[in-house]
């Protein structure tokens, strides 16, 4: 599920949606999800200042509070 809301996100904000991949590393307590864009792309899912990839990782954590999983979005080069 998170690795869906985050693919659906991204894809939204890229100009390359093809180029993104979303890979899921479980851990004991927490989930890793690795997020892959475009070189040119980099920049529209970070933003001025991280705000969009802030804004991202808030929405995520929302999503899996419930679950009481801990989340972590890495934007990977």
């Amino acid at each position: 599920m998170e690795k869906d809301l985050v693919e659906y996100i991204v894809k939204s904000l890229v100009d390359d949606p093809s180029a993104v991949t979303v890979a899921v590393v479980e851990g004991e307590k927490s989930t890793i999800l690795e997020l892959r864009v475009a070189q040119d792309d980099i920049g529209k899912v970070i933003g001025k200042q991280g705000r969009i990839a802030k804004s991202i990782r808030t929405v995520l954590q929302a999503a899996t509070a419930k679950k009481g999983k801990h989340t972590v979005l890495e934007i990977l080069d």
